[in-house]
């Protein structure tokens, strides 16, 4: 961690530490407690079960990224969301969704995350940021879901 420099580097550090984190919390996760309704009561379909949950952070990653490419008329490719049986599949999604937000920060200089964009980025659920923004956004994202499962695995346990 802390190995980049800059605005860009910060951001980057600190999401690669989020998805650390999120990855040792779910280190010791079952395939039974990963399948495992945990929120019976919730409506949100992304927010059932451990697995529901890795699924939408994954698919959310590449939608974030692709929010940036898209503002940035760089090319882009779509996740296709899949619940995977075992957690080593989700370090695996996860890890390539890193790599691809990694590619992702060569699409824009370090002085444009700096500058107030004079463009926003509309996304579906109706918020709109500049590229900062919408990373700050990324990571805490990830955060939030990390608590949210450390919840679970208490419910679960």
């Amino acid at each position: 961690m802390n190995k980049r420099t800059g605005a860009k580097g910060a951001l980057l550090d600190e999401y690669e530490r989020a998805l650390s984190e999120l990855k040792q919390v779910i280190s010791d996760v079952s395939p039974i407690e990963l399948a495992l309704p945990v929120d019976k009561t919730t409506a949100d379909q992304n927010c059932v079960s451990i697995q529901s949950v890795l699924t939408h952070v994954v698919y959310a990653g590449y939608t974030y990224a692709n929010y940036i490419r898209q503002f940035k008329n760089a090319p882009f490719k779509l996740w296709q969301k899949a619940d995977r049986p075992v957690i080593a599949d989700y370090n695996n999604d996860l890890n390539q969704m890193f790599s691809y937000t990694i590619e992702t920060f060569g699409f824009f200089n370090e002085e444009e995350i700096m500058e107030p964009a004079d463009n926003k980025i509309l996304t579906h659920w109706g918020q709109t940021y500049d590229l900062e923004q919408m990373w700050e956004h990324a990571i805490v994202h990830v955060l939030r879901h990390r608590r949210q499962i450390e919840k679970f695995k208490k419910t679960v346990r």
